[in-house]
C-alpha cells in the first residue's frame, strides 16, 4: 500500500486554518486485485475527508490513476456507502459510465477523473447531488472505466440531469453517447450485453 502514497503520509492542514466545508464526509476507498484473497480484503479505505483543504492534500499524495497497476481500482463515495453493488444505498441503483480507449489513458484518463471527483465534492448536480453514492475508475488492460453511482436507477429526473451535467463537465463531445446502467442488470450480464437504461 505504501506505494500508493507518493509520500510516506498525508499532510492534512494544521488545525487552526480555516478550511472550507463540504456538504458531506468523504471516502475514498483503494482496490488491489490480488488472486490469493477475497474481493473485500483487496479492498482497503484511504483517508475520509469533508474539506476542501483536505480533499487536496489527499488528491495531491496519491499516486495519479494511469500510473496504478492494471486491476486496480480507485473509488470516492459517502461517508457510510461502501463501494459495492450489495450495499444498501446502491443496491437499487446504477452507474453513468464512461469507457476509455487504450490511447486514452494519456491524454484523458487523469483529467476525466479529477473532474469526476470535483464533480462529487463540489455538489455538481445541485438538488440532484443527493441522489450520487459515488464514483469509480477501473484500471484495466483492455480499456479503462469511470463511473458515477447513484441510488435509485428508477429516479429519471435525477439520473437524466446528472448525466448531462456530467457529460458537459468533461467534455464530452455532443456525438459521443454514454450510458447508464442498473447494478441489477450489470451484476447479472456480462458488461457488453448490459442494456444502457438512459443515454446522454
Amino acid at each position: 500500500w505504501s506505494a500508493l502514497l507518493t509520500e510516506a503520509s498525508v499532510n492534512f492542514p494544521p488545525e487552526n486554518t480555516t478550511c472550507l466545508p463540504m456538504v458531506v464526509m468523504w471516502a475514498l476507498w483503494f482496490f488491489k486485485n490480488d488472486k490469493s484473497k477475497t474481493w473485500q480484503a483487496n479492498l482497503r479505505l484511504i483517508s475520509k475527508f469533508d474539506t476542501v483543504e483536505d480533499f487536496w492534500a489527499l488528491y495531491n499524495h496519491i499516486q495519479l490513476s494511469s500510473n496504478l497497476m492494471s486491476g486496480c481500482d480507485y473509488s470516492l463515495f459517502k461517508d457510510g456507502i461502501e463501494p459495492m453493488w450489495e450495499d444498501e444505498q446502491n443496491r437499487r441503483g446504477g452507474r453513468w459510465l464512461i469507457t476509455l480507449s487504450k490511447q486514452q489513458r494519456k491524454a484523458d484518463l487523469d483529467r476525466f477523473w479529477l473532474e469526476t471527483l470535483l464533480c462529487l465534492v463540489g455538489e455538481a448536480f445541485d438538488d440532484h447531488s443527493d441522489d450520487v453514492c459515488g464514483a469509480v475508475i477501473n484500471i484495466r488492460a483492455k480499456g479503462d472505466k469511470i463511473a458515477i453511482w447513484t441510488t435509485d436507477y428508477e429516479n429519471k429526473e435525477a439520473i437524466t440531469h446528472i448525466g448531462r451535467v456530467y457529460k458537459e463537465r468533461l467534455g464530452v463531445p455532443p456525438k459521443v453517447i454514454i450510458g447508464y446502467q442498473s447494478h441489477a442488470d450489470t451484476a447479472t450480464k456480462s458488461g457488453s450485453t448490459t442494456k444502457n437504461k438512459f443515454v446522454a
